[in-house]
């Protein structure tokens, strides 16, 4: 099983901001406000989650943790928290924020200097029961990437029918939507 290097995990997340912002702004509102269907989102819902996710999760979970161990469950996410987080908000606003946040949360992840066997230390998710300090951390980036495959589902989603025949060699929209939050 792979070791989870902290170091890894950083690289990957401080490489979000600029991903989201190569693919995303300067956009026609076509490619930003398209979804695949009622009740999915766009790019800017995912990344108001992101945004979130930002503010509510990773590093307030992190410190739960090294705080009250698993004494204290984790406040259960708001997964309808990103229409806050997007209201009255332009899509180059939007990505500046996160840019921000991610900035602000990876620098206080690093003032921490975790160690090894800090990665073993225990919290309790409310509805997956225990889980390690690793397992959160190696949770994030992953989700992360979550995210980007969703955004390339969605907006391939907006040409599906302008492909014609060709949809069928395009994995990106033969995806069942498994990265629906």
């Amino acid at each position: 099983m792979p070791v989870h290097e902290l170091s890894d995990t950083i690289a990957l997340l401080a490489h979000t901001p600029a991903t989201l912002n190569a693919l995303l702004r300067g956009l026609p509102d076509t490619w930003t406000r398209g979804n695949e269907g009622d009740g999915t989102w766009t790019a800017i819902d995912v990344v108001g989650h992101l945004i979130h996710g930002e503010k509510t999760d990773w590093m307030p979970r992190t410190r739960l943790i090294l705080e009250h161990g698993d004494n204290r469950a984790f406040e259960p996410f708001d997964m309808q928290g990103h229409v806050r987080e997007i209201q009255g908000k332009r899509l180059p606003e939007l990505l500046d924020e996160f840019a921000a946040l991610r900035a602000a949360n990876l620098a206080d992840l690093q003032a921490l200097n975790l160690r090894p066997a800090d990665m073993s230390r225990r919290g309790r998710h409310p509805a997956l029961g225990p889980v390690t300090l690793g397992q959160l951390l190696a949770t994030w980036p992953a989700h992360d990437l979550t995210h980007l495959h969703q955004i390339s589902r969605i907006m391939a989603h907006q040409y599906r029918a302008a492909v014609g025949p060709w949809s069928e060699y395009m994995g990106v929209m033969q995806c069942a939507g498994h990265s629906s939050r």
